[in-house]
């Protein structure tokens, strides 16, 4: 005879309540929230009304009304087109000088360095934020200015005979010149290019570096087919985080340039403050930010933002 043994009890998972689903759905929102207020606050409203005061005519005696003058726009764009263009121009100057700066250091940092002294470094390079942006520029007035040592310098080696020929320099002074203001904003924005470029070069496996010697490949050729390809993440955070600031700088060009050389910051600054056209000043703003969105857009693209992480 035959006995059968019992069958095991089966383990019934249990099931959550039903009502707990929703409030776990609901977390990621919750968590936003703080953000999404933020953004509101202290970004959509004010483009909101930025947006209606570039559309208002009036005077700061009679008052501002919206009459949806959008012919502000294009009277701020031809009164300041070559202030645009000056802040393009030297923020592309300054982003290049940046690049060229910044890569050596970071890759010096990131695979020459020690631990010790790339500690050192990297808080010698973020050392300058704890000074105030305004003090580190009118330092570069004394640094500058005329019969100091640099410009002193310069014109032993004949440097300022070439800067004068490209029109970045003025006779045997650098100070209220092209040069000057591009100076100040690859000096005060170079920290932006460091730190994203020091980060994608020291995510790179150094193995790498060893199977392209190994392959027989010189130094330079590692860098060109191995280094800076994968540290394009950087390269492309990196310039975006320096030009944008730069185009609407406008501390640089009002300390360390002249009248000539003023960018479009200036011009809203004028506008804003002294001039107390309040419509233009806003339309420029608009024309600034949707110009340097266009660019950054293009540039993206172009880039590859596929690993830009």
């Amino acid at each position: 005879m035959t006995t059968t043994a019992p069958a095991a009890p089966s383990q019934a998972v249990p099931l959550e309540p039903a009502e707990r689903k929703p409030k776990r759905k609901l977390t990621p929102y919750w968590l936003l929230l703080p953000g999404i207020v933020w953004l509101v606050v202290f970004f959509a409203v004010p483009m909101l009304y930025q947006g209606s005061t570039s559309l208002q005519t009036g005077s700061l005696e009679e008052g501002f009304k919206v009459t949806w003058h959008f012919s502000t726009y294009w009277d701020a764009v031809v009164e300041y087109k070559w202030h645009f263009v000056r802040s393009f121009s030297y923020a592309a100057v300054a982003t290049v000088l940046c690049l060229v700066i910044g890569y050596p250091l970071a890759y010096t940092i990131a695979f020459k360095a020690n631990r010790r002294w790339r500690n050192v470094i990297l808080i010698l390079v973020i050392a300058p934020f704890f000074t105030s942006f305004l003090i580190r520029t009118l330092a570069w007035k004394t640094i500058l200015s005329d019969g100091g040592p640099v410009v002193g310098a310069l014109n032993a080696l004949h440097v300022l005979d070439v800067t004068n020929a490209l029109g970045l320099t003025s006779g045997d002074r650098v100070l209220a010149t092209p040069l000057a203001v591009v100076c100040g904003l690859t000096y005060n924005f170079l920290p932006f290019m460091i730190l994203p470029l020091y980060t994608s070069l020291e995510r790179i496996d150094p193995r790498l570096h060893e199977a392209a010697g190994d392959l027989y490949a010189r130094p330079f050729t590692t860098f060109r087919k191995v280094t800076f390809p994968i540290s394009l993440p950087g390269v492309v955070a990196g310039t975006l985080l320096t030009f944008i600031p730069a185009s609407g700088d406008y501390i640089n060009a009002q300390l360390l340039g002249s009248p000539s050389e003023q960018m479009v910051g200036n011009g809203i600054q004028k506008q804003f403050l002294n001039v107390l056209d309040y419509p233009t000043a806003a339309a420029l703003s608009f024309v600034l930010m949707a110009l340097i969105l266009g660019m950054v857009t293009v540039y993206m693209r172009k880039a590859g933002t596929e690993e830009l992480v």
